[in-house]
């Protein structure tokens, strides 16, 4: 390859995957649901009953806690970026208050934060 010749650029398409009738929006402030079912779930348990602010809607996937016992997982789930402080996680994280955890959370796990909730913050710098 001659100096002056550039590489061929790739193109990639974007992973995320249209959503039509989702629940939230960016920007929307969910509470993990804290429920205990048995089985298989893909919503840890350390983020139940935590409260975050939709950071960005990936799309709509067939849910994985039916894929795990074989069934189809459709219809497909919308999947959720979830954006949550730090320490609103972790009580004892002495890290710096702007620290955040983002994870990814089917919108069947989520429900609308209440007015009464104090706003979560932990934005990145």
């Amino acid at each position: 390859m001659a100096a002056s010749a550039k590489p061929e650029r790739q193109s990639f398409t974007s992973s995320y995957t249209p959503a039509p009738g989702h629940r939230y929006d960016v920007g929307d402030r969910v509470v993990v649901k804290r429920a205990f079912p048995p089985g298989h779930r893909r919503t840890p348990y350390y983020i139940r009953g935590k409260q975050g602010v939709i950071e960005r809607i990936c799309g709509a996937f067939p849910n994985p806690e039916e894929l795990a016992y074989g069934f189809s997982g459709k219809p497909g789930k919308t999947l959720y970026r979830v954006r949550f402080p730090q320490q609103h996680v972790w009580p004892r994280y002495a890290g710096p208050s702007h620290d955040i955890i983002e994870m990814e959370i089917f919108e069947h796990w989520l429900e609308p934060a209440s007015a009464e909730s104090p706003a979560v913050t932990g934005q990145t710098p």
